[in-house]
């Protein structure tokens, strides 16, 4: 018997990830690393943290710490945020268990509109779910489905539209079939055969992974393929800051930009009228050699973070990791691929573990730093090698 089935609970993410390769079939845990070309912006946002010392107090501690926040006015246990992220073939209950566990532990939960549970199904396990939108579809679809998650009980809209559609990998991309039927569970049967756990997880929850978009179906009509989903989404033509104005005022509610790396776009989030940006280079899937978005953090919270709520995405892996983001101005930050790693390592138990990985870590950073509060957390509390931050869209030679 292995030694996670008689220990289910993991000590680490790293362990989280190392469990979820054993259990996943080789195409689903590559989807989960994803990437783009070499891989140096996925390698970078992990690595730059570890770039990053602590500046710890010896004595003048805090005997108790507060951790918590609001993040859109939406309050939160402590400053993580689970991100929106696509189709899952991880787990049978997917979207679902990861939204118990984000409430069961006091924190918001991104439900993407690639997801593969409806918004409502998620609503109704979690009070508190930011809807993620992508500019696909057109205006009117979008206001469309922009309805359907606010009649759902979405507390805020998250719209993500750094997405350049980049192709090919060095390591090799994973096969994601369009649909499971026969000839599909054939070709796959070697790799899923592998991993007889995952099978019969999905075999016990009555069928084969569901690879469709049930938030992007038509009223009263099937839910697209995921392919069919992504076509649409490639054939839109790109937005302009106008249609994120649009997006914003047809909201109406807390609206966060997703994708923000420079800081002239940063700006003209603020003039478009959003109320939160995230510094994100979408996990490294999408521009490759984009800085990690920890290096370029700094500059876009001193350009605006006295006018909207800041977030960072990418690469977060502990709790440390948290308070690092927030000493340089984030006020929370988003997590991806720890928690689909921590729900392909146990369900969602799994999930509650990563959280909790990551609450103690921040917990003991605030501790060791001598604060009371992750409010507290500046700059002098860290060692920022020269050279570290990264300015992007700043100066004469930002302008177009």
């Amino acid at each position: 018997m292995s030694p996670f089935r008689r220990n289910p609970w993991f000590e680490t993410v790293a362990e989280a990830q190392r469990r979820a390769r054993r259990r996943l079939p080789a195409g689903v845990y590559g989807a989960l690393l994803a990437g783009s070309e070499r891989g140096r912006t996925v390698d970078d946002n992990t690595a730059a943290f570890a770039d990053l010392g602590f500046a710890p107090r010896v004595a003048g501690h805090h005997g108790r710490r507060d951790l918590t926040t609001t993040v859109l006015g939406v309050e939160t246990s402590f400053p993580v945020v689970i991100s929106p992220t696509g189709v899952q073939a991880v787990d049978p209950q997917a979207e679902v268990a990861v939204a118990r566990a984000a409430a069961n532990r006091g924190v918001i939960m991104g439900l993407s509109s690639f997801a593969s549970r409806p918004v409502e199904e998620v609503c109704a396990v979690h009070p508190n779910v930011f809807f993620q939108i992508y500019w696909s579809g057109g205006r009117e679809v979008m206001r469309r489905r922009m309805e359907r998650a606010r009649r759902a009980g979405a507390k805020a809209l998250v719209a993500t539209l750094d997405w350049s559609f980049s192709q090919g990998r060095d390591w090799g991309s994973p096969v994601i079939p369009e649909r499971i039927d026969l000839r599909t569970a054939l070709r796959m049967a070697p790799q899923v055969l592998a991993r007889p756990g995952w099978l019969w997880r999905f075999a016990r929850a009555g069928g084969a992974p569901d690879l469709t978009a049930p938030n992007l179906g038509a009223p009263d009509g099937a839910a697209p393929t995921f392919f069919g989903a992504y076509g649409e989404w490639m054939s839109t033509p790109p937005p302009t800051w106008e249609d994120v104005t649009w997006l914003r005022q047809e909201w109406q509610g807390p609206f966060l930009l997703k994708g923000v790396c420079r800081v002239d776009d940063a700006r003209r989030a603020v003039d478009a009228g959003v109320d939160a940006i995230s510094v994100s280079n979408h996990g490294g899937n999408n521009l490759d050699t984009t800085p990690a978005t920890i290096r370029l953090l700094p500059a876009i919270a001193e350009a605006v973070g006295d006018e909207v709520e800041v977030l960072l995405d990418g690469g977060v892996r502990r709790g440390g990791d948290v308070a690092k983001a927030l000493a340089l101005g984030a006020r929370a930050v988003l997590i991806g691929r720890a928690s689909l790693w921590g729900l392909a390592a146990n369900g969602q138990a799994g999930v509650e573990n990563v959280l909790d990985i990551l609450r103690g870590g921040l917990d003991s950073a605030v501790l060791g730093l001598g604060r009371g509060s992750v409010h507290e957390l500046r700059p002098r509390d860290l060692h920022v090698p020269r050279g570290f931050a990264v300015t992007l869209g700043s100066g004469p030679a930002a302008e177009r």
